[in-house]
């Protein structure tokens, strides 16, 4: 099988050093006690596998299953059936066998290269500041692995365990989980689209975000006091570099409280934030899990009146340090604590508040080894959404849905405080589900290369994972950069590629140089525009990309292997990425940006958005023979004005035909469940009278406006050819 050059560089070096950290791990199977599992056909199209313990049982809710999956007629007919096991400690484990030339992917969020054989991931959000590729757990987990055969079919298996599970991808899939027993999903397929499918019916799909998120975000840990906030929203404006969002880090707190303003750094919020909104920004703020344990301060004191707290293993309210000193902890396991959370958000975004970045909820604490709260902490469980009872239990079986559950309950509150508008929430923790209710991004990485490389694999990984929505904090949260002008480079790189992943956001952490796009020098802010630039041209089909999402639970980025999954030489090339189906995007990571890229099968044509030449900064982007793919003018944020004029690049294939599809709607709002919003599918092609025909067919209630269309035709050659018209519904074009 062919790798790129990245993956046999760093591959075989960390394999020995995550195989001797976790040594442990190493297991007998022909030891362990083996047991054949029952199997039933879900209504989901899933298989499960149930071990003999859980027979009989009824089994507890997932967090990761959306609904209760009802059992069909007929057997499961994948090859890729688990064999269960008890392995000499006394972990649970599922095993299930790959045939040689089996390419393994997913298992969440996880550094290092997209192809993931003989890589071992542990299941345990973990506070991983300044993560490396020798980390084997991040701050999300998800117990699931995708598998393509040689032959390109595909398989997907999801260890449904909430308790810290490890998956080593040595020889075959292993899961082993440090609890109960547990079911095995597994999806057969004919390809890893059609296994993504099935998972979005098992899991879930995420909603469609409001389309302003969608647009870059801007953020540092912290913008502050409001002075620098106003610079910050004035430098991007008076530069005419696009930006939707500012966030805002805890410095915005009163004393990390959260709920709570800093009366002399932001003495006015709520003007502050509708200035920001006259100015097209959204206003992102920071909710941590951690409550100051503080009598007289409103939240803490709900807390211990209604008795809302997790408790430790001898029945006192747990107490751990975080920013603002010693905590307790909500218990979100429980119904109405989830409840109560939701409620505290109504008064805090009646100050204009757009959207909410739930962060530190592993939950991190600080000054202990495991970097969280005690095992043997008591979760008291109830009622889910779902279906089903959550019971009782201690930390190390509700570690892993802490985070998810918090979000679950803020992504409530805000629906409950402003239903006529879609939720927006960042979640750093996360476990499988959690796409459900937030957006995620990859961490506290580093500004170093090797972290640049990481971006693509990982928000790839998690998109394969089942979380369509995230990205890495570009320009990278730990540090300055290699130094020097290097700094630069850099940063202008990491903006050129994270500006075309489904999560784009700006982030350093506190202490570092500035890291927005004009702070590196005219040459970077230019880069840093054409980058932003290309995104916002973009747009059309990014939204239409999100859309799907929502409805299928197909990866808005995919890897290079989803135009040809036969290809063995597409299945470790991570330099590189798809954005649906049709624009193919080509990355420069390295120093010198002179790595090759193996490229798929086809003819994919280069194209330009914003007349940027072969920049040496940008990836190349190609359109995929047949494809049409729509496009919309440069603007600076999401709403300043129409999608006039509709760009439509076309790219005929040797048949002279091409397809594409532009989703519309108002934006925000939920019209588009009710049937206020447009499915528009274009079709080219040359008749016989050897005129190229452009006709547009609209499907569903929402009419945008009239508007002018611009038809970029690309040629065999490379040459582009512009036709412009006042029409959209057909477009006749005289062709030589």
């Amino acid at each position: 099988m062919a790798t790129n050059p990245r993956a046999v560089r760093r591959a075989t070096s960390t394999v020995v050093c995550i195989s001797v950290s976790l040594s442990a791990l190493v297991f007998n199977i022909a030891a362990a006690a083996a047991f054949q599992p029952q199997a039933v056909m879900l209504q989901s199209g899933a298989a499960r596998f149930i071990p003999e313990q859980l027979r009989g049982a009824d089994l507890d809710p997932s967090p990761a299953v959306v609904i209760p999956q009802q059992p069909v007629p007929g057997r499961p007919g994948t090859t890729a059936a688990p064999t269960f096991f008890v392995d000499e400690d006394g972990r649970f484990g599922a095993r299930i066998a790959t045939e040689p030339g089996t390419s393994l992917y997913g298992t969440g969020e996880v550094a290092g290269p997209l192809l993931r054989n003989g890589r071992v991931t542990v299941c345990w959000n973990t506070d991983a500041y300044g993560y490396t590729i020798e980390n084997p757990s991040l701050y999300q987990s998800h117990p699931w692995v995708l598998a393509v055969r040689a032959d390109g079919t595909a398989f997907g298996v999801l260890a449904d365990t909430t308790w810290r599970c490890t998956i080593d991808l040595r020889d075959g899939i292993v899961f082993l989980g440090e609890g109960a027993p547990y079911p095995v999903y597994v999806i057969d397929g004919t390809g890893p689209k059609d296994v993504m499918q099935v998972l979005a019916r098992l899991t879930g799909t995420m909603p469609l975000p409001p389309r302003w998120a969608l647009g870059y975000h801007q953020c540092r840990y912290s913008y502050n006091p409001e002075s620098r906030v106003r610079e910050i929203a004035d430098g991007f404006r008076s530069r005419n570099i696009p930006c939707d969002v500012i966030w805002f880090d805890i410095d915005y707190m009163d004393g990390y409280r959260v709920f709570t303003f800093d009366s002399s750094q932001f003495p006015d919020p709520k003007k502050l934030n509708a200035d920001l909104g006259k100015m097209g920004f959204e206003r992102i703020w920071m909710i941590d899990p951690g409550i100051k344990a503080e009598p007289g301060y409103f939240v803490y004191d709900q807390m211990i009146a209604r008795d809302l707290a997790v408790r430790t293993a001898a029945g006192e309210i747990y107490k751990g340090e975080v920013w603002p000193g010693m905590c307790v902890f909500p218990d979100y396991t429980r119904p109405d604590v989830r409840a109560w959370w939701a409620g505290l958000y109504k008064d805090f975004m009646a100050n204009g508040v757009s959207g909410f970045w739930n962060d530190m909820n592993e939950p991190a604490v600080f000054n202990v080894p495991s970097k969280t709260m005690p095992e043997d902490n008591l979760h008291g469980g109830g009622a889910w959404d779902y279906g089903g009872t959550l019971p009782p239990g201690p930390h190390l079986r509700y570690h892993n849905v802490y985070g998810m559950f918090m979000a679950k309950g803020t992504f409530d509150g805000i629906l409950a405080a402003r239903p006529d508008k879609r939720p927006f929430v960042l979640t750093r923790a996360g476990y499988m589900g959690s796409h459900r209710y937030a957006a995620t991004w990859t961490g506290d990485n580093s500004a170093e290369w090797d972290d640049l490389e990481d971006s693509i694999s990982m928000a790839l990984n998690l998109g394969l994972s089942g979380q369509p929505f995230s990205g890495p904090d570009i320009g990278g949260f730990n540090g300055n950069g290699p130094g020097g002008e290097e700094n630069g480079r850099l940063f202008a790189r990491w903006m050129g590629v994270g500006a075309l992943l489904p999560f784009a956001r700006g982030h350093t952490g506190k202490g570092n140089i500035d890291k927005e796009p004009w702070a590196f020098g005219p040459e970077v802010e230019r880069t840093c525009r054409l980058a932003l630039q290309r995104r916002y041209r973009l747009m059309p089909y990014l939204y239409t990309l999100f859309h799907e999402a929502s409805e299928t639970g197909l990866p808005v980025a995919r890897p290079l292997f989803f135009a040809d999954p036969a290809d063995p030489a597409l299945r470790s090339e991570d330099d590189a990425f798809l954005l649906g189906d049709d624009l193919l995007v080509v990355c420069r990571v390295t120093p010198l940006g002179d790595r090759a890229v193996v490229m798929p099968r086809g003819r994919w044509s280069r194209i330009e958005l914003v007349a940027e030449g072969r920049h040496p900064d940008l990836p190349d982007l190609y359109l995929r023979e047949g494809a049409i793919l729509p496009c919309g003018p440069i603007m600076e944020w999401t709403s300043q004005k129409p999608l006039d004029p509709l760009t439509l690049y076309v790219n005929l294939n040797d048949r002279g035909v091409a397809q594409g599809e532009l989703f519309e709607d108002e934006g925000d709002g939920f019209g588009h469940t009710q049937g206020r919003a447009r499915r528009t599918l274009y079709s080219a092609a040359i008749a016989a009278d050897g005129r190229l025909y452009i006709r547009a067919a609209g499907i569903g209630d929402y009419s945008p406006q009239a508007r002018k269309v611009r038809v970029v035709l690309l040629q065999p050659d490379g040459a582009q050819r512009v036709i412009e018209s006042d029409q959209e519904s057909e477009i006749v074009i005289e062709m030589p």
